[in-house]
């Protein structure tokens, strides 16, 4: 593949994504918004297009179809966790015990470290401090929410698998 077959896949893919995204928050499909979200996703695919879709054309498919698969566990973990979290503040004895913890993840590339870091703060209870050299710092509300993190190490196994970082 030459260089500009690798751009041109980029930039396409790259707008999908984009005007994807511009369909499932605007919500509006007349033709002047379509016609907005058209240009607007050109735009940002022909700035950026080296910046979401990085790598060789094969394995972005597949990482592409990998980091859509992790999406939907991701969403079940956020309703767990926000069942949790409101267990633990409608709870007479509000067993809230807050805590900072540090873990080291075997994660190096950029995407794969933002993926976890976003995960573990969207997911209610738990909130990424900070990350330098694929060491995290997590509060947690409570201290089951932070094993999920150390002890079970399931999200980081899910963001591995997605990302192919074996």
């Amino acid at each position: 593949m030459t260089e500009n077959e690798g751009k041109g896949f980029r930039m396409i893919l790259t707008f999908c994504v984009m005007f994807l995204f511009w369909l499932l928050l605007s919500g509006i499909f007349d033709a002047l918004h379509l016609t907005a979200g058209v240009l607007c996703s050109l735009i940002v695919a022909v700035i950026s297009h080296d910046l979401l879709v990085v790598g060789k054309r094969n394995k972005t498919i597949v990482r592409s179809f990998r980091v859509l698969m992790y999406i939907p566990w991701e969403l079940w973990q956020i309703v767990l966790a926000n069942l949790d979290v409101a267990y633990r503040v409608l709870h007479p004895k509000m067993p809230i015990d807050p805590l900072i913890i540090e873990f080291d993840t075997t994660l190096r590339s950029d995407f794969a470290l933002v993926t976890l870091a976003n995960s573990i703060t969207l997911t209610p209870g738990t909130i990424t401090i900070g990350i330098k050299n694929g060491r995290f710092w997590v509060h947690a509300v409570a201290k089951e929410p932070a094993e999920a993190l150390t002890v079970d190490g399931t999200m980081q196994q899910k963001v591995a698998d997605a990302y192919m970082e074996w």
